[in-house]
C-alpha cells in the first residue's frame, strides 16, 4: 500500500511540475537566490511522500518523545511539562558584578545560571600574570581563588539553582571550587546540579584555548568524569560543544559530526580508563549553535539525538536508556550577529530561538543584540530573555510535543543531515579516532574550507546578509554598550595579593605537590585539586603544575 501511494504521488507530482509549476515559473521566474542550506544541501521546490524513504517505516525512525531513538525529543512530555531552562550567559568584571547580574536575571524569570569567565581564567593564568594585563574581567568574570568563587555565588543556593560554567582547560579546578563553595553552604554535593563545558577536543579543533597537549587534557577530562560520577551525580561533567566549532565557520553538518565524534572520543577514553559506560554516560551533555538556516537547524537537533542514541546503544552497548539520550543546551549564533544595523540582531535571535525550541533543546541562551560591540547591557540581556519568554508564553509553539514531526521537508532534511554527519564520523573513525584526526588537522581544515566558501558566497552576493550585502546603509546606528571599569583589574590584583599573604603557604605548597604527584601517575587528580582550592591555591598555580608536568601545547602549522 505504501509503495502504491508513493508511486501515485510521484506520478502526480511530475505532472504538476510539467504543468502548473512550469507555467508559474514562466510567468514569475525563481528568485535570484541560493536554494541550498548552509551545509550546501539542495532544497527542492516541494516535498511530499516521494521524498521519504520507506514512508511506512517512518515511525520506526521517529519513535515517541522520550523513547528510542529520541528523534522527537529527549523527554516524553517535553515543554507540556517542564519548559526549557532559560539560561542566559553572564559574566563580567568582578565576582560581585557578576553575582549582581545573576540575581537580576533570576528576578526577571531566568531559570538557570550560565557563567562566562574572563580570558586569563580561561587560559589558566591569574589576574596578576603578565599575560593578563588589560584582560581582567573584560569578557567574563575573573576567578583566581576560591574566595572569588565564594563571592560569585554569594546568596545563591547551589541546591536550588543549576549553574553552567563555560570553562575548559581549567575546568577541573572550577568544578572543585564549586564543590568547595557547596560545602561552605552546607549543600551536599549530591544535590549540586549543573554543567561544566570541559570539552578540550573542541578547543584543539576550533576555540584554541588550551593549557597542555591533547592527551593529558583528555586525562583531566576523564578525571572529572570519574570523580563527579562518584561525588556529584547530578553534575553534567562535559558539555560537548559544537557551538564553538560552528562559530569557527563549520556548517551545520560539520558541527553535528565533529561534536558527536568528540563525544565518541570521550566515551572511548573513559572506557579505556576502566569506567562502566552507564556510570558516566547519563551525565554527558551537548551544546549546539542555532544559526539562521531555520529548518536545517531543526533537522540538526533531531538527527543528533538519533545518531547518538544509535551510537550509545549499539556501538558502546550501553544498557541504561538514559545513556542513549542526548541532552543539549543551545545558544543562538553569535557569528550571525552584525555590527551594522544591530537592532536586526533581535530578529535573528528570535528566529534562531524558535528553531532551537522546535528542535527540542533542554536549555537555551539567546544572544543580546549588542554582543558584536561588547558584553551585553542590562537592557539588551533583558530583551534577549524576554524573547524566550514570549516564545514560551505567547506563541503556542510549546503547546504540543514535536509539532513538526511528519513534515515531509523536515523529515527528509533530517535524513540528509544525518547521512552527511555519519559520513564525517566514519572518516574520523578511519583516521583512528578524534585525537588522531585533530593531530592530522582534519576537522580544522574542513572548517576552514567551509568558512572560506561561505565568505566567498557573501562577497559574490550568492547569500544575502541583511545590512551587509542587502539593504545596507551608510549611517551609523549607535547603541549603548557596557563599559568595564578599568579599576576592576587593579582591585582584583589587590584582592589576589591579600589572599596570597593571608593563606597558609605550607598547606598550599603541600597541596600543589600532591597535584604534581597525581599528574605524574595514574591517580585521579580531582581529590588533590579539591584540597588545593580549599587551601586557596590559585587557578594559575594549579595550571602551572600541569604545565610543568606535561608541557605547554603549541599548535602545529596547518597548510
Amino acid at each position: 500500500m505504501a509503495d502504491d501511494f508513493k508511486g501515485k504521488y510521484i506520478e502526480e507530482k511530475e505532472q504538476w511540475e510539467k504543468t502548473k509549476l512550469a507555467k508559474s515559473f514562466a510567468r514569475v521566474p525563481e528568485r535570484d537566490a541560493t536554494f541550498r542550506t548552509l551545509s550546501e544541501i539542495e532544497i527542492k521546490p516541494l516535498y511530499g511522500p516521494g521524498d521519504i524513504d520507506e514512508p511506512d517505516k517512518l515511525h520506526d525512525k521517529l519513535g515517541f518523545p522520550g523513547s528510542y531513538p529520541f528523534t522527537r525529543g529527549p523527554q516524553a512530555s517535553m515543554y507540556r511539562g517542564k519548559p526549557w531552562t532559560m539560561r542566559q550567559f553572564a559574566g563580567f568584571g568582578s565576582a560581585e558584578d557578576t553575582n549582581a547580574r545573576f540575581k537580576y536575571l533570576l528576578e526577571q524569570g531566568q531559570t538557570g545560571l550560565s557563567t562566562a569567565f574572563d580570558l586569563p581564567t580561561l587560559m589558566g593564568y591569574d589576574s596578576d600574570h603578565e599575560f593578563s594585563k588589560g584582560e581582567v574581567g573584560r569578557e567574563g568574570v575573573a576567578i583566581d581563588t576560591l574566595e572569588d568563587m565564594e563571592r560569585l555565588f554569594d546568596g545563591i543556593p547551589l541546591d536550588k539553582v543549576t549553574t553552567s560554567m563555560t570553562i575548559n582547560a581549567p575546568a577541573p579546578i572550577l568544578i572543585a571550587m564549586l564543590a568547595a563553595v557547596a560545602e561552605k553552604q552546607s549543600v551536599p554535593l549530591a544535590k549540586v546540579g549543573g554543567t561544566s563545558q570541559n570539552d578540550m577536543f573542541k578547543e584543539f579543533i576550533a576555540q584554541k584555548e588550551w593549557v597542555v597537549p591533547p592527551a593529558p587534557s583528555t586525562k583531566l577530562v576523564v578525571d572529572t568524569m570519574e570523580w563527579c560520577a562518584e561525588n556529584m551525580p547530578r553534575w553534567n561533567t562535559i558539555s560537548i560543544s559544537g557551538y564553538h566549532i560552528r562559530e569557527a565557520g563549520a556548517t551545520a553538518v560539520q558541527e553535528l559530526a565533529f561534536t558527536l565524534a568528540d563525544g565518541i572520543g570521550y566515551v572511548e577514553a573513559a572506557i579505556e580508563r576502566g569506567l562502566d559506560v552507564d556510570s558516566f554516560a547519563p551525565r554527558l551533555s551537548f551544546f549546539f549553535d542555532v544559526h539562521n538556516d531555520f529548518f536545517e537547524e531543526i533537522a540538526k537537533f533531531r538527527a543528533a539525538r538519533r545518531i547518538w542514541a544509535d551510537v550509545m546503544k549499539n556501538r558502546f552497548k550501553a544498557k541504561n536508556p538514559r545513556s542513549w539520550l542526548l541532552r543539549t543546551h543551545a545558544q543562538t549564533a553569535g557569528v550571525s550577529l552584525t555590527a551594522q544595523q544591530p537592532y536586526n540582531n533581535i530578529v535573528r535571535v528570535a528566529i534562531q530561538a524558535v528553531a532551537g525550541v522546535l528542535g527540542g533543546t533542554q536549555s537555551l541562551h539567546t544572544n543580546s543584540m549588542d554582543e558584536t560591540y561588547a558584553l551585553p547591557t542590562e537592557q539588551a540581556v533583558t530583551i534577549a530573555l524576554r524573547t524566550q519568554q514570549v516564545i514560551l508564553e505567547e506563541t503556542g509553539i510549546a503547546s504540543t510535543i514535536d509539532p513538526l514531526a511528519g513534515s515531509y521537508f523536515v523529515e527528509r532534511l533530517t535524513d540528509q543531515v544525518e547521512e552527511g554527519a555519519r559520513e564525517y564520523i566514519k572518516r574520523i573513525d578511519d583516521l583512528g579516532g578524534v585525537l588522531k584526526a585533530i593531530e592530522n588537522a582534519y576537522p580544522q581544515r574542513e572548517i576552514a574550507e567551509a568558512a572560506f566558501l561561505f565568505q566567498q558566497q557573501i562577497e559574490r552576493n550568492e547569500r544575502k546578509i541583511v545590512g551587509i550585502n542587502a539593504y545596507a546603509r551608510d549611517e551609523a546606528c549607535p547603541i549603548e554598550t557596557l563599559k568595564i571599569d578599568p579599576t576592576i583589574e587593579i582591585n582584583q590584583k589587590k584582592r589576589l595579593s591579600d589572599r596570597k599573604e593571608g593563606r597558609d603557604a605550607a598547606a598550599v605548597k603541600s597541596a600543589l605537590s600532591a597535584i604534581e604527584e597525581a599528574a605524574k601517575s595514574e591517580q585521579n587528580t580531582m581529590p588533590a585539586i579539591l584540597e588545593a582550592v580549599k587551601a586557596y591555591a590559585t587557578v594559575g598555580e594549579i595550571c602551572d603544575v600541569f604545565r610543568s608536568v606535561w608541557g605547554e601545547y603549541q599548535e602545529p602549522a596547518i597548510f
